[in-house]
């Protein structure tokens, strides 16, 4: 299952990254993305960025490293 789920999830990064036009057109810029990101492309950046993170993840899920990733990373955090 966890496969099929992070094809799903990296299928909808690619979805996000080619279709960021598309996103932005029907939901409008983001005031946040467009202060922090850049002037005129914060919102397609961050569309991006969005689409390679669902990507990453998928991708982290397909391969079952998951768990280990989130161990290195902010595991360290809630065990003591």
């Amino acid at each position: 299952m966890r496969i099929i789920i992070g094809i799903i999830m990296a299928l909808a990064g690619v979805l996000v990254i080619i279709k960021s036009e598309w996103f932005i057109a029907n939901f409008g810029a983001s005031a946040w993305a467009e202060e922090k990101l850049g002037t005129s492309g914060g919102t397609r950046l961050m569309y991006k960025l969005l689409g390679l993170s669902f990507i990453f993840i998928g991708f982290l899920l397909i391969t079952n490293l998951i768990g280990g990733f989130l161990m290195a990373t902010v595991g360290r955090l809630f065990i003591r």
